[in-house]
């Protein structure tokens, strides 16, 4: 295999069992601890057979089209058949000379499919590689655009003298703009079949979908660093890469790029489009009455777009790269990107645009025959769980009523009678929403005290029996949603009428909309009063601009079947507290296609364990048969005695470690705790980090120790940091714990670095490396068990143990939770080694993780060197000998 330094030896074994899975067209889980160069084996292992494959391939087309060019040689005279023998039939009853001819058609067939396919072949690499070797072809195009743009600045100033002149009178100027907040005419799929896309240039874009391999993970930074491993491989110069983000990351109009919230954007950018294609029709019927200023993307230009397509096949661009190429040719980046994708070998792309299907769909990703690699992926079956849920809460379902009543009051004269009826359809699909939750949608919901509260759990059919929206069909109504752009429609309605400062013209209609503004500011300080809980920025931008774009998403997870699905109804205090959430508990249904369709899956991750949720949950579940499943697994690239994993299980006074529920909280039990990390502090240098299994707990133990002066005793030798509950915090307090334990350790004074307070499953436990110094000792206080009351997990474990094969001994719900423990622990202990000269220790605190069902569940690399103390002495010891050998190295 092709490698930029000399692998090491599992890199090779890893490459090899990788080529050969995707020669056999397998679903492999593939697991490679973090810090021995996965992402690397994973290229060339990838491109290295993708590189053979498509060699074979040119191979076998030459040797067919070598022969049928010799078949035409030698045939001066047409072969027919004897005549005279009409009865020599083939094996399906059909004469000979009928199976001969039609074979001889096929393979004529596909003879001229191989060369049309070469031509396109040819002509595509011909014009990549002029772009590669001719600089002056890009700066002609350069040239032609910004001449261009001048051209459009003219005529804009020259029709703007224009306009002045003539003085046009304001008001009806507002009333074009409120043109395009009117839904135009809809007709259904049955009624048309529509055409889509840019007609014009049909056939250039059904251009073939080359064998490629889809690589996703989770993140873009992640993403990122993929494609500069790609840039740095032997394979940097001559792939086609190409990397697929959100119109939320690659967007490069600002005025829609200003909008924030992804779905708004999203909405944005379809409509801008829609005006494009209907300008052209527009055009032709340039009368007085049509001079509605449609806005259109400048950046949606075919010509520019093809342009960036082509840039970005010749040479590898990151996310960043390609959203600066956007800016530098005024060509979308997002739709650009999406062109490239049939011609491209290599696909980058974040895992909610592969997994699932209407994203696929749209952003013309074909998975028949091709490769997919998932990284980063111990939380896969979570992900796609949680990319098919929805929840929309009461005063969400209220204000959308409101608004959505308000608008089709003012525009009934306009709308026509399928636009009236699909917005009734809504108005009551939501009345009967709010009506579940026990409230009446007419009233603000968050003075409707709810009578029964509690969490209740009902299949879809029942939830929607219940509801009486039964006889509704939601997919006409999702599609309806989809095509007509109703949020978006709403959402300038609102942003029109909504806030306080708009002028509005009659008094009729002034007292209407004075109504709706006060309805929206009475929810807003409503829900703020009731105390919600923070929420991101961008979700708040959303719940307060459109809810109906939030509700959209429950309407299509109420059309997925009624087994794999269930409805929660959670009544709190008051409506608009209340909510209404879809729960996927089969997530096998949605990746099922994926591995259907494709040639090979790869599932690969630094610490895959405990696998059997994959293959149970996941696998078998799709019907994925079970020799199809390969596992491969390698230990890590330290050597052994770098890596000290220590099962504690009692402390400095004896007190058996046990943190379940009822003890966890004891005094004892935290005074405990805190003299272990007492001792540790005193001996481990640099970095401690320490996870707790919730914040909650973390905050408690804080203050029980600031309590007794612990804390102030552990503040002698570590500053103490705690994880932060925001997102944006977190790389404020990562700087500050670096740079403390950059100064102890050049300062030599008492303080030895800092202790960072941390949570499982918080952002501190995955993504972040805690290489080095940053992370001497990671310990994991007590089992972080998932919360077993809440409604979702037990539906979750019931549904298992009615649908799963019963191993031997436990039961399948019993199995997730400690699963769902172990891969959370998993994920924690691995920040510690990030690198090969990288050496830490690993403290598990809770006598539980030596019992054989869970200490089996931990990775092999560090379950091969784990040791089980059961007093606190001898582990105590151990670490001193670390510390000795530490000293000694630095």
């Amino acid at each position: 295999f092709p490698f930029p330094y000399t692998p090491y030896l599992i890199q090779e074994r890893f490459m090899a069992a990788l080529y050969s899975a995707l020669e056999a067209g397998r679903v492999g889980i593939f697991e490679s601890p973090t810090g021995t160069g996965k992402s690397l084996s994973l290229i060339c292992g990838a491109l290295s057979w993708l590189r053979d494959f498509e060699e074979k391939r040119q191979r076998e087309e030459a040797q067919l089209l070598a022969v049928e060019d010799r078949g035409q040689e030698g045939k001066k005279e047409p072969t027919s058949d004897e005549p005279g023998r009409p009865d020599s039939e083939g094996g399906a009853g059909e004469p000979d000379w009928v199976t001969a001819f039609v074979q001889k058609k096929e393979e004529r067939d596909m003879v001229e499919r191989l060369k049309e396919e070469q031509m396109r072949r040819k002509k595509r690499d011909d014009r990549l590689e002029k772009i590669r070797q001719n600089v002056q072809l890009k700066y002609a195009a350069k040239r032609k655009r910004s001449e261009e743009e001048e051209t459009k600045r003219l005529l804009q100033l020259s029709k703007e003298v224009l306009s002045e002149g003539i003085g046009v009178d304001v008001l009806e100027q507002l009333d074009h703009n409120e043109e395009e907040l009117i839904l135009a005419e809809y007709e259904s799929d049955e009624e048309k079949k529509a055409v889509s896309g840019l007609e014009e240039d049909g056939d250039d874009l059904e251009e073939e979908h080359v064998t490629k391999i889809y690589y996703c993970s989770r993140t873009h930074s992640q993403l990122s660093q993929f494609v500069h491993e790609v840039q740095k491989s032997p394979f940097g110069k001559d792939t086609r890469l190409v990397s697929l983000g959100s119109r939320q990351n690659l967007c490069v109009n600002e005025e829609v790029r200003r909008l924030g919230a992804l779905q708004l954007i999203n909405d944005r950018c379809m409509e801008m489009q829609k005006n494009k294609h209907e300008k052209k029709s527009d055009e032709e019927m340039e009368g007085k009455k049509r001079r509605v200023s449609r806005t259109v993307c400048p950046f949606y230009s075919y010509e520019q777009m093809q342009f960036l397509r082509d840039e970005v096949l010749v040479e590898v661009k990151d996310i960043e790269q390609l959203v600066a190429l956007g800016r530098e040719t005024k060509a979308c980046p997002y739709y650009g990107s999406r062109y490239a994708i049939p011609a491209a070998q290599l696909v980058v792309l974040p895992y909610q645009m592969l997994l699932h299907e209407p994203t696929r769909r749209a952003a013309g990703i074909k998975l028949k025959d091709q490769i997919v690699i998932i990284d980063e992926a111990h939380n896969l079956i979570d992900t796609i769980t949680c990319i098919h849920s929805a929840e929309v809460s009461g005063s969400q379902l209220c204000c959308a009523h409101s608004q959505l009543l308000q608008y089709m009051e003012r525009y009934r004269k306009r709308l026509k009678a399928k636009n009236l009826m699909y917005i009734k359809q809504i108005l009551y699909l939501l009345e009967r929403f709010v009506a579940m939750l026990g409230g009446n949608v007419n009233q603000n919901p968050s003075c409707q005290a709810v009578s029964q509260t509690g969490t209740v759990l009902k299949s879809i059919n029942d939830f929607l029996f219940q509801s009486q929206i039964d006889n509704i069909n939601l997919f006409k109504v999702q599609r309806y949603c989809e095509k007509s752009l109703i949020s978006r429609k709403l959402f300038g309605f609102v942003e029109r009428y909504g806030g306080p400062a708009t002028a509005v013209k009659t008094n009729k209609e002034n007292q209407k909309l004075a109504g709706l503004q006060n309805f929206l500011l009475t929810l807003q300080q409503g829900s703020d009063k009731e105390g919600d809980p923070p929420m991101e920025a961008d979700n708040d931008q959303l719940r307060t601009a459109s809810p109906l774009m939030q509700i959209e998403g429950f309407l299509s997870a109420l059309t997925n079947a009624n087994q794999d699905g269930r409805v929660i109804l959670n009544r709190q205090g008051t409506v608009g507290q209340s909510s209404l959430k879809f729960l996927l508990l089969n997530p096998a249904v949605h990746f099922a296609k994926v591995v259907e369709e494709c040639r090979a899956v790869i599932i690969a991750g630094g610490t895959m364990q405990p696998v059997a949720d994959f293959r149970e949950q996941l696998l078998s579940c799709a019907g994925v048969d079970p020799e199809r499943v390969v596992e491969f697994s390698c230990g890590h690239v330290i050597p052994p005695e770098n890596i000290l994993p220590i099962i504690l299980c009692s402390g400095p006074s004896n007190q058996q470690l046990e943190f379940t529920y009822q003890t966890r909280d004891l005094p004892q039990m935290m005074d405990e705790t805190g003299r272990i990390l007492c001792n540790l502090c005193n001996v481990v240098p640099g970095g401690v980090v320490c996870f707790f299994p919730s914040y909650e707990y973390e905050k408690q133990v804080y203050a029980h120790w600031e309590k007794t002066g612990l804390l102030t005793r552990l503040a002698t030798k570590k500053k103490v940091f705690q994880e932060p509950k925001k997102a944006n915090q977190v790389e404020q307090v990562l700087v500050e714990y670096a740079k403390c334990i950059k100064r102890c350790s050049q300062a030599g004074g008492q303080m030895t670095g800092a202790l960072l307070l941390s949570v499982v499953g918080g952002k501190m436990s995955e993504g972040i490396n805690f290489s080095d110094d940053l992370g001497r000792c990671v310990i994991m206080v007590g089992m972080p068990y998932p919360n077993i009351k809440s409604p979702e997990l037990q539906e979750k474990m019931t549904w298992l143990d009615k649908t799963m094969p019963r191993p031997a001994g436990q039961a399948p719900s019993r199995v997730l939770i400690e699963n769902l423990c172990m891969k959370a622990v998993n994920q924690s202990i691995g920040r510690a080694i990030r690198h090969q000269k990288d050496f830490a220790s690993i403290l598990l605190l809770d006598h539980r993780y030596a019992r054989p069902a869970i200490f089996n569940k931990l990775p092999q690399w560090i379950r091969e060197r784990t040791q089980v103390k059961p007093a606190f002495g001898a582990a105590f010891a151990e670490l001193r000998k670390v510390r000795t050998c530490i000293l000694r190295t630095a």
